[in-house]
Order: structure tokens, then sequence, then C-alpha cells
């Protein structure tokens, strides 16, 4: 396939995602307890379809709608950086310990009393959890640490938090504390406003444009890090760079959200297929149907009939540990049949 080829089809593929999370968010904006037509959402978003249309579409769903496709979108992104820069298509965002210790600092002043859920200080708690992670990840391991070192020191910063966060549960000071706690680690987009919104999108943004800056160099990673060197890549300021990217745009998802996990391992293998193997091509479309996949699980889950609205992370875990499963399964078989 010549380039020019691959630049079309890879132009298509964008523009049928590009429209299916158009879709999926003016769906969001319609869907609930009072359905909304397509022409009642524009006439609320416009400030034209009566005050209750206002309210119900910009002040209830559109935050909600926005925080499905920001999160989905930059879980989507870290994944695909993740997996390019390690090579591995298992690689996932929890790799280098942020979402755990995002959801660590949140807990930790719920657990204290500071706030409660839909307090606008929990994610500012839960980011300076995430960026509190990247600076011991590299005290542990350095400024120059090998790839391996980095993978090490993350799975012990994300058991620490992880422990930190079953001990504020634990140590909660009253059962309403601990259900409080247990309720946000489900991962909801539920009551959240366009504070959260605000507070997210600077720390998201800053995170998207350091995956985003070395997409060239994953793809010369395929060749091997020896190959990626001599082609005059830093690769210490790569890692570095995906790891604050990673901490910074998942930190913030799970600040405003809760824990809501595999996205970004889903994602972008339901696009690799269209793709290839090429890191850099995968970005975009990763980011794509990652905003496509939360918005439709955050859309399912105001569908499904339940006393209580079932929480989206949730949901996402119960699709997404399957189809993990399901990969490792594949992967073994391939390395099987390549060692036969």
């Amino acid at each position: 396939m010549t380039h020019g080829s691959r630049r079309r089809r890879d132009g298509r593929l964008i523009a049928g995602l590009v429209v299916l999370v158009g879709l999926l968010f003016m769906f969001s904006l319609g869907i609930g307890p009072v359905w909304l037509p397509p022409d009642r959402v524009v006439q609320g978003l416009v400030g034209q379809g009566g005050e209750a249309a206002r309210i119900i579409v910009v002040e209830i769903r559109l935050p909600r709608a926005l925080l499905a496709l920001m999160i989905g979108a930059t879980l989507g992104l870290a994944g695909a950086s993740l997996q390019g820069l390690l090579r591995n298509p298992l690689a996932s965002p929890s790799l280098f310990g942020a979402p755990s210790a995002a959801a660590f600092g949140a807990v930790t002043v719920i657990s204290l009393g500071i706030v409660n859920v839909l307090s606008i200080a929990l994610p500012v708690a839960a980011i300076a959890g995430a960026l509190l992670s990247v600076g011991l990840l590299l005290l542990v391991a350095g400024p120059r640490a090998s790839l391996l070192v980095l993978i090490l020191a993350g799975l012990a910063v994300s058991s620490l938090a992880g422990a930190g966060t079953a001990l504020a549960l634990n140590l909660a000071p009253n059962p309403f504390a601990a259900l409080e706690i247990a309720f946000w680690l489900l991962g909801s987009l539920e009551d959240r406003s366009m504070r959260h919104v605000l507070i997210a999108l600077p720390f998201m943004a800053v995170g998207v444009v350091l995956l985003f800056w070395d997409r060239r160099a994953f793809r010369a990673l395929t060749l091997g890090e020896e190959a990626a060197q001599s082609l005059g890549f830093d690769l210490t300021g790569i890692r570095l760079r995906v790891v604050a990217g990673v901490a910074a745009a998942v930190g913030a998802g799970v600040a405003v959200a809760g824990s809501i996990g595999f996205v970004g391992l889903v994602a972008p293998h339901l696009v690799r297929p269209l793709v290839g193997h090429d890191p850099g091509r995968l970005m975009i479309p990763a980011a794509l149907s990652g905003a496509a996949l939360l918005l439709a699980a955050d859309i399912s889950v105001r569908l499904i009939p339940s006393t209580s609205e079932i929480k989206v992370g949730v949901l996402t875990a119960l699709i997404g540990a399957p189809f993990f499963i399901v990969m490792i399964l594949r992967r073994r078989s391939t390395l099987a049949g390549g060692g036969a």
C-alpha cells in the first residue's frame, strides 16, 4: 500500500470515527429520565428550547458528555502511546501508577472529611496525587532509568497507592464516608458540572501535547531502541514525557470521574486492525475510539434498567476484563505458534 493510499484510508477512518463520536455525543445529551429528541437538544444548547430544556441539556447532560469524550479520548491516546513506547499491545495507562495515585489522593481527602465526592476540591487532590506519583517514580527510578526500571518503579508506586487507598477506606471515620469512597472508586460521570470539566481540561491538554510530542519516535521504536537512538531520538526524554503525559491526562480523568478501567487497553485494539501496527498512525484513531467507547458506556448505564444507575467504571470493567483475557490468550497462541 502506497503512502498516499494509507493517508486516504486513515482519513476515511478518522472521519468515520468523528461522525460516530458526534452522534454518540448528541445521543448522550438526549438520553435520560426525560428523553429529548435531537431538535430539542440543539434548541437547549442554543437557549431557544425553553428554560427546562436548557437546564437539562446545558447544566446536567453537557458536562457529563464532555467528560466522557475527554476522558475516553485521553485514555485511548494514553493506551496507544504506552503500547507504542513499550512495543507491547497489552500495555495500559495504569502501568506507571498515576491512576492509583490519583485515586489515593481523592480517597484521602474524602476519608479525612475534608470534601465530598461532588466537591471541586476533590479533583485538585486527585491531580496532586497523580503528579506526586510522577515525582516519586522519578525519585525511585532516577532520571535516566531504563524502561524496565521505570515499569518496576511504576508497579511499586501503584501498589503503594493501592495500599494507601485500602487503608483510607479501612480507617474511614464513619460508614457514610466509607460508602462514599467505595462508590467513587467504582467510577461515574453522574452529577458532574462544568467546574469539573474546566479543572480537568488544562491537565488533559498538557498530557495530550506531551503524548503527541513523540509520535514520530514511536514509529522509530518499532525498529528497536538501538535503531531509534541511531536515528537521533532521546529515549530518556521520550520515556519521561510519556510518563508525565499519562500522569497528567489519566490522573485528571480519575480526579473527576473516579476509576474507569480498560478503556485505554481496549480502544487501541478496536482500531488497530484498520490502521496496522504503526503507533504513530494509531494515536488519533485510538483517541476517537476511546471517546466513542466511553460515551457508549455512559449511555448504556442510563439505558440499563436498575433501581440506581450502574457505575460506568463497573460496565467498562465487565467489558474490558474478558477482552483483556482474550488478548492474552491470542498473544500466548501467537508466541506458541512462533516457537513451534
